[in-house]
Parts: structure tokens; C-alpha cells; sequence
């Protein structure tokens, strides 16, 4: 597997990661109980950020390997790239089970969402100030 962009993101209190459908991580340094999908705040990237190598793999339609690292614990999942994924926002970047896309989507047909990310690395992400990293790889 090649690296092709690591994202950092923070813990916050909030963090539930109980949402069945997206994950995300963002740039804001707050959440709310409604960001339910949230993994990661204070985001060192959003989707307008990626390297432009990413991008143009992403376009391709590009499978990808995500890593949710914290400590030693790692957490994966599978997402697809498309030709028609924008990557225009600044703020945020969400991976979706589904194939619904928007500026903030940054993978589509992703093998899991926010609910089915380890526990036990969620528990460490409730912890303000962890340190998650957001690895995205692909076969070389």
C-alpha cells in the first residue's frame, strides 16, 4: 500500500460517532451532540486541502484504504473515488456508504460508517485533545 495523504483531526467530549450512514471529520474546533457522524474536530485538512496527486486519484474512481489512527489502536475501511466528487470544501470532508455526492463528499460506497468504527478507539477520541490520524492509501 502506498500513503498518498495522512489528515490529522482532535478528540472533543462530544464525539459519538453513532450515525449509520456518513463519517466525518472537520475543521471546526467545537461540536455539538448533532455532529453525530463526527470523528475528528480542528481538522488540519477539509476536502479542498488534499494534495492534487489525491485528487486526481480520487476523480479516477480510485479504491482507497482509510486508517483511523490513535495511539496504537487502527480502525479501516474501504471508499471509492469518482469522476463527479467536486472537493470544494473548505471546511469539512465526509466519507458516505452511499453514492451521494456534494462538495463536502470526499469518497462514496465507503464498508463502514461513523456507528461501526471501533469503540474502543472512539472512547480515546472522547478524550479532548487525542490526536486521530486520517490515513488514505491505495494498492501501488
Amino acid at each position: 500500500m502506498v500513503i498518498l495523504e495522512t489528515v490529522t483531526a482532535y478528540g472533543h467530549e462530544n464525539i459519538l460517532c453513532t450515525h449509520s450512514t456518513t463519517i466525518e471529520i472537520t475543521k471546526e474546533k467545537k461540536l455539538t451532540m448533532k455532529g453525530n457522524c463526527i470523528v475528528g474536530i480542528n481538522a488540519s485538512k477539509a476536502c479542498f486541502d488534499l494534495n492534487n496527486i489525491l485528487k486526481i486519484k480520487i476523480n479516477n474512481g480510485t479504491k482507497f484504504k482509510i486508517t483511523l489512527k490513535i495511539d496504537k489502536l487502527k480502525d479501516s475501511f474501504y471508499g471509492l473515488g469518482n469522476k463527479d466528487l467536486r472537493l470544494l470544501d473548505r471546511n469539512d470532508m465526509v466519507f458516505r456508504k452511499s453514492d451521494f455526492i456534494c462538495d463536502r463528499t470526499v469518497l462514496i460506497n465507503c464498508t463502514k460508517s461513523s456507528n461501526e468504527i471501533s469503540r474502543e478507539l472512539i472512547e480515546k477520541l472522547k478524550i479532548p485533545g487525542n490526536k486521530l490520524s486520517i490515513i488514505f492509501e491505495i494498492k501501488d
